[in-house]
């Protein structure tokens, strides 16, 4: 027997990335432009690490509140009034060691060992290891594409609810496909909840990168006080600060000592100085957030345009998030088509068969750069293509 069957089968059968499959294979090539992950290319900015760096010599090192210091859930709760327009006491809030962590919470809360969880492919994987590895199912409803663009189907989510299903995951603004919930959209999936008295865990990470201006329509827009709906997000696209693995959870307050408890046993806690450059974030960060959504139209309409023009790709401009998932005339496996792009380009883009269903003939490009970056990016794309 090898060291490796000796463990947990759960553990063993975790898929391995099929985004970080390419990032490793091209990682720290010269001239490279990655457009793969879904990160921008400005770190942190410098008053949100001055607040932590401040904190951290200021010996803010000890153990600290499970659900979050009560400056950043504050915080957190002005965010949402500024924002979402909505009053939620700070009893709604949980601070989290990144979105990941959210997500991983919140499977814990909601699903045992058996159950099942429906969510909408193409998806970012990771939803679905972590319910795997959680021992619960994870069950696709694919959102329909036609034209370009993609929408939501109801049959198809009606249809994948069974008496093992305890909840729907939710993504819009979706990863990877840009596809954004109209108020319509949401009514009906809460309706379909509601019937099956089921949870939905809403990710809404990307609420702000709507490109009709405002702000995605949200849960919060049409939920009523007593629905079922926990929120799963993080400080990562925003504020530029994926390296720093912070989240939060937006829950009933009734789950308070559940989501503590599972906190607890999981991280213990967010440390308190990383914290402290949150609280900065929502508090003062608005006009830079406002910067990376503007940047991130500039370069998505480059990009878009481009590679639209080629009259050999089919997509159109997302709605809202980061990405232009799109789709390659002549393109049947785009896990060998992402190794040949950036062997050849010099672009790194993700394969779309890591987002499950319905994603395997796409690739995947990240637009939240910096526009002259996008435009040489999208101009080798668009030679490639044409070569084929």
């Amino acid at each position: 027997m090898s060291i490796v069957s000796s463990l947990s089968p759960r553990a063993v059968l975790a898929p391995e990335s099929g985004i970080v499959e390419v990032v490793n294979y091209a990682r720290g090539r010269d001239g490279l432009l990655p457009l793969w992950v879904g990160e921008g290319d400005l770190p942190t900015p410098e008053f949100i690490n001055k607040a932590a760096m401040d904190a951290l010599s200021g010996g803010e090192t000890f153990y600290t509140y499970q659900r979050g210091i009560p400056e950043l859930r504050q915080a957190l709760s002005d965010y949402y009034a500024r924002h979402f327009g909505v009053t939620l006491p700070v009893e709604h809030f949980f601070v989290t060691g990144s979105g990941m962590q959210a997500i991983q919470i919140a499977v814990q809360a909601l699903t045992s060992p058996g159950d099942e969880l429906v969510y909408l492919t193409p998806a970012w994987p990771n939803i679905a290891a972590a319910l795997e590895i959680a021992g619960a199912r994870s069950v696709a409803a694919q959102l329909s594409f036609e034209g370009g663009k993609w929408a939501v189907d109801l049959d198809r989510i009606g249809a994948a609810i069974t008496p093992k299903t305890k909840g729907l995951f939710i993504n819009t603004p979706s990863n990877p496909t840009g596809w954004t919930a109209s108020e319509d959209d949401l009514r009906a999936i809460l309706a379909l909840a509601r019937k099956h008295d089921l949870w939905i865990m809403a990710d809404e990470i990307y609420a702000r990168y709507y490109f009709a201006g405002g702000r995605a329509p949200s849960f919060l827009d049409v939920m009523e006080p007593d629905d079922k709906v926990m929120f799963v997000n993080s400080f990562s696209k925003n504020w530029s600060m994926t390296g720093w693995r912070v989240g939060w959870i937006v829950a009933p307050a009734q789950t308070g000592q559940v989501l503590e408890n599972l906190i607890q046993y999981s991280t213990s806690g967010v440390a308190q100085f990383m914290q402290r450059g949150a609280v900065t974030a929502l508090n003062d960060g608005d006009a830079f957030v406002q910067s990376n959504i503007d940047k991130a139209r500039r370069s998505r309409d480059i990009l878009c345009d481009a590679l639209i023009a080629t009259n050999r790709v089919e997509t159109l401009k997302p709605d809202g998030a980061l990405y232009a998932f799109l789709k390659i005339d002549g393109v049947t496996d785009s896990r060998s088509a992402a190794i040949d792009i950036v062997d050849k380009t010099g672009v790194g883009l993700a394969p779309g068969a890591a987002f499950g269903p319905g994603g395997e003939l796409f690739l995947r490009a990240c637009f939240l750069r910096d526009p002259a970056q996008v435009q040489i990016a999208a101009d080798r794309l668009c030679d490639y293509i044409l070569k084929l």
